[in-house]
């Protein structure tokens, strides 16, 4: 069964930058682009993580962070933040209201996919069987 993952950011780079990250793994990627948007869809999929941006209109990280562990249906998927920001205060602000890794904007492929391992089973996709082989 593929890893749900549930990236949120208003930024269609982003969003494509954490796509192809794990082209190729057994991951399904879930799109939102706001944090009421991320909500609905965490509700909906039950993604196994979640990558989140801070800084986004409509719904901001952090208060899509908050009302994430305020749902017992929600507060345990954990969630990896992007953030701009590298100042002490904000790191340490997400890692109190529940996240468990973050990320400083911008950031290799590589990284993301090695803070998402130590949460989540990463499966190499397999190649499909050749019929005509022997």
């Amino acid at each position: 069964m593929a890893t749900k993952i549930l990236t949120v950011d208003d930024s269609r780079t982003i969003r494509l930058i954490v796509g192809r990250a794990f082209q190729p793994f057994d991951c399904q990627i879930i799109e939102a682009t706001n944090g009421e948007e991320g909500l609905v869809a965490a509700a909906r999929e039950q993604p196994d993580l979640i990558v989140l941006d801070v800084t986004m209109p409509v719904m901001d990280g952090v208060t899509m962070l908050v009302k994430l562990k305020e749902d017992p249906e929600l507060r345990r998927i954990p969630v990896i933040m992007l953030t701009a920001e590298a100042g002490h205060e904000n790191v340490a602000e997400i890692g109190k209201l529940g996240a468990r890794d973050y990320l400083i904007k911008p950031f290799r492929e590589n990284q993301l996919i090695e803070r998402v391992s130590r949460i989540v089973e990463l499966r190499k996709k397999t190649a499909p069987c050749d019929a005509t082989q022997p």
